[in-house]
Formats: structure tokens, sequence, C-alpha cells
């Protein structure tokens, strides 16, 4: 997920301080995003730099003075280049274990066939956790649902290229 357009949208629905944002993300965005805290912090205040956010120190009670980020003119600006930018274009998903699977033929069958079924039993929990997820309003529920259609794809691909390998075994 884009950091910039995320933070940017998320501070365009209301201002809100660092660790209202961190905590959003990390509560309501986790599945989709792997966005760190000292990323974030880091974006705002290049952001705020940039002009696209503003910063206001606020205090609340005893507690200590807060950065409360509130979306600027010019942030709004940006925020619409790069909602338009992101919903047009089309961007090739990169998956890390294909690695593995270019050179899967140098391993014994049953390893690699133990191997794929460990990772089909990850799949099958993280689709399971996915399920979990309690229905969210508006467009954040797009997000959910294109992730659990990806994640169950992938685990559909995986349960096919199992059985076409245990077919190669018995022939």
């Amino acid at each position: 997920m884009e950091p910039k357009l995320l933070l940017l949208g998320l501070l365009r629905q209301h201002h809100m301080h660092g660790y209202q944002l961190y905590e959003f993300i990390e509560r309501d965005l986790s599945i989709c995003t792997d966005l760190k805290k000292p990323t974030a912090y880091y974006l705002l205040g290049k952001m705020a730099e940039d002009g696209w956010v503003a910063e206001e120190q606020v205090q609340e009670g005893n507690r200590p003075l807060r950065r409360v980020y509130s979306l600027t003119e010019g942030g709004e600006a940006e925020y619409q280049r790069l909602l338009r930018d992101n919903l047009s274009a089309h961007t090739p998903a990169f998956f890390s274990g294909d690695a593995g699977l270019a050179f899967l033929d140098t391993l014994d069958r049953q390893e690699a066939l133990e191997l794929l079924s460990h990772r089909r039993s990850a799949m099958a929990d993280a689709l399971a956790e996915m399920e979990r997820v309690p229905p969210h309003q508006g467009s954040l529920q797009l997000v959910i649902d294109h992730r659990r259609r990806h994640l169950q794809s992938e685990l559909d691909w995986l349960e096919a290229l199992i059985i076409q390998l245990n077919q190669r075994e018995e022939s």
C-alpha cells in the first residue's frame, strides 16, 4: 500500500497525532500494509516539510505535548494526485516466494511437497484470519475483500501445484 497516500487519506478524514494514526493502521490495516511506526513518523515529518500536512503542538491534561497532524491545501492536492495515479496504474505484483519456485526442481520431490504443504497450511491460516476480520464501512472493505480474494487465489494455485506434483510422482 502506498504509504503517503495512506497517511494523507487518513488525515483527510480527520486530524490525528502520530500515535493515533499508527494505532489505526496497526489495528485496522495491518492485514494490507506493513507500514512501520518509524517510517510513518518519518513520512509525517517529510510531508510537513513539503507543506502537505500541518503540525500543531497539543497538550491534553498531564500528558506530554503531542504533534497533531492535519491536511493542508497542498496536502489535499497531493492526496488527489496520488489517489488518481494509484487507482489508474497497474502495479505488477512480485512475490518473494517465487524465487524458491524457480528452483523447486532442484529439491527431492517429496521434500518439495512437504515444504509446499507447509506453505499451504500457513496460507490457509492467513485466509482464516482474514475471514475473521469484521466488516468495515465504506471503501476500506474493498481493501479487505481484495486481500482476501488474492489470498484465496494464491491458495487455489498452490493447491493445484501440489496436486500436479503428486500426480507426477504417481506416474
